[in-house]
């Protein structure tokens, strides 16, 4: 068996003259929590439907517990649990119903799981789905993604929307699934707080390209800040080919690199200022940073100055 649950190879996807996702290479590890993250438009979407074989690509390989994932047999996606953005349920079913009607296409179905789900996200078996709030709505598909027990579970933006308390409550069921060290989930997000809270490994989608897949705590200890205070007179800085961006105020500059060299590090340290120090950056921040535009950046309201 493969240390891998997903195994992607080349994988691209055009749609008419547009490559939405190109050349991808992604391993997700067996067991791990893996966040997949990007801007919108980045590909994470158009990604996770080749690897349910909703998508068939335009070259290149996806293998998802071990099988090519355009020849997956309905025995192999009863091992995958799928939540679409959105959290689409049929309005019309009662909760209960859509429980048996789910429950109808899977050999294996957990009753506990279910109805502990329910339990945790408060919902009346006998309310219609079309009548949950978004949070509600949120926990119901979830009950009907976990009751099969899958080994692969993969949940595309699951939080979007969500008030924080639905949220909370998404996260620690998130958890509850992977208890088992044989379970993995794959999930995409905007929250980024989120995704620091419960990730092991995170994949950076950029334009379609992948950008980095590393444990999270590499991809914060490679993308590092530095606070440069002066009295005014701003000490002269060469081009350092690892940053990425540079805010400046009066008596500041804030630099921040990708994988600086120790040259770059020690340059830095080593200037004449009034204080140097380095800034821990969360999760959110290094990413915006990472896929944002690079450059010289200032407060917007300084180029508004004499503009009347």
């Amino acid at each position: 068996m493969s240390e891998y649950v997903i195994e992607t190879k080349g994988l691209t996807r055009y749609f008419g003259k547009t490559c939405v996702v190109s050349e991808l290479d992604l391993k997700v590890p067996k067991g791990s929590i893996f966040g997949f993250l990007g801007r919108n438009g980045a590909g994470k979407s158009t990604t996770i439907r080749m690897l349910l074989g909703m998508v068939e690509p335009t070259r290149g390989s996806a293998h998802v517990l071990g099988k090519n994932s355009q020849e997956l047999s309905p025995q192999d996606r009863a091992r995958i649990g799928y939540l679409p953005e959105g959290h689409h349920v049929y309005g019309w079913m009662t909760v209960e119903e859509c429980g048996k009607f789910q429950a109808s296409f899977y050999p294996h179905w957990n009753h506990t799981i279910f109805d502990a789900v329910l339990s945790h996200f408060r919902l009346d078996r006998k309310n219609k789905a079309g009548n949950l709030s978004r949070g509600q709505r949120a926990g119901l598909c979830l009950a009907l993604v976990l009751a099969p027990e899958p080994e692969l579970l993969i949940l595309d933006d699951p939080a979007l929307g969500l008030d924080p308390v639905a949220r909370r409550s998404l996260i620690q069921s998130m958890l509850y699934v992977t208890r088992k060290t044989d379970r993995t989930i794959l999930f995409s997000s905007h929250l980024l707080s989120d995704v620091e809270r419960v990730a092991d490994e995170i994949a950076v989608l950029d334009r379609g390209v992948l950008r980095a897949s590393c444990k999270l705590d590499t991809f914060r200890s490679h993308v590092r800040q530095f606070v440069i205070k002066h009295n005014g007179k701003e000490p002269p800085l060469p081009d350092f080919p690892g940053l990425l961006q540079t805010f400046r105020t009066d008596t500041e500059i804030s630099l921040t690199f990708a994988n600086i060299s120790h040259d770059e590090e020690h340059h830095i340290r080593s200037l004449e200022v009034h204080s140097i120090e380095e800034i821990q950056l969360s999760l959110e921040d290094a990413f915006v940073t990472y896929v944002g535009e690079r450059g010289e950046k200032s407060f917007f309201t300084k180029d508004l100055e004499g503009v009347k």
